[in-house]
């Protein structure tokens, strides 16, 4: 053990297996459903009502226990994912907050992922076929907290960067971030307006937004891959942090 004590690319943070969690457990869940659909000759759900059927319409029958477990995993870990960020940024194993603004920013995404994860979870076990009305409404509760989250956590990262200009990797992870969150959030509206004009579209957009979620947490595994090991901060001080991420 004693050889690994000062070995740089030993002990990293084990956080960054949360957004891997995250991700991979959503995106089983989903090829689950669709494969299953097709694999029982793409039959037409009671409550379906457009030619592809919406993921609420495979979840709302036999794979309901799945899609329920799938969705508790998957909202925890991806609260957890920001919360992790969090915490290692506090503790000084990630680049620390500059300004007050920043700290803010970072405690309105977490508050975006509950508002999101809540929304999931509830919108599993509320399903479309027996609680219409309640799963539209968490349905747009987790769109609304994803979409909040993912907004605060650009904006913190790019602000951030700017405080850290010879940063490139702190530049990188705000920039992916932007990407994917500007996607999904322009693929929601165009959702929103196929939906309500009930257009066939709306259940493809969904499910193209629902894979590309799968994306947006793999944007933390670099930085949480990252941080500081514990004993680099003891010794360092908060310096270590902004040293390792810029390399």
């Amino acid at each position: 053990m004693a050889k690994f004590a000062n070995d740089p690319h030993h002990n990293h943070s084990r956080y960054h297996w949360i957004p891997i969690v995250c991700s991979v457990t959503w995106c089983i869940t989903l090829l689950v459903l669709i494969l299953t659909w097709v694999g029982q000759g793409r039959p037409h759900y009671v409550t379906q009502e457009t030619t592809f059927p919406y993921i609420s319409d495979i979840a709302a029958d036999i794979l309901k226990p799945l899609f329920v477990i799938g969705c508790i995993i998957t909202a925890l870990s991806f609260m957890g994912t920001l919360v992790a960020e969090r915490w290692l940024r506090h503790r000084g194993r990630l680049t620390h907050e500059a300004t007050r603004a920043q700290k803010v920013l970072a405690g309105l995404a977490i508050f975006g992922s509950v508002l999101g994860g809540a929304g999931l979870i509830l919108l599993a076990g509320f399903d479309t076929k027996r609680y219409t009305t309640l799963h539209r409404l968490f349905l747009g509760l987790f769109m609304l907290g994803v979409a909040l989250s993912g907004l605060f956590t650009v904006v913190e990262y790019l602000s951030l960067s700017k405080h850290n200009r010879d940063n490139r990797t702190l530049m990188w992870s705000a920039l992916s971030k932007a990407l994917v969150a500007t996607v999904l959030i322009a693929l929601a509206i165009a959702m929103g307006v196929c939906l309500s004009q009930g257009l066939e579209l709306g259940a493809i957009f969904e499910w193209t937004i629902s894979f590309g979620f799968v994306f947006y947490p793999l944007t933390f595994w670099i930085d949480l891959y990252r941080a500081e090991p514990k004993w680099n901060v003891q010794e360092t001080g908060m310096q270590g942090p902004r040293m390792e991420e810029a390399r």
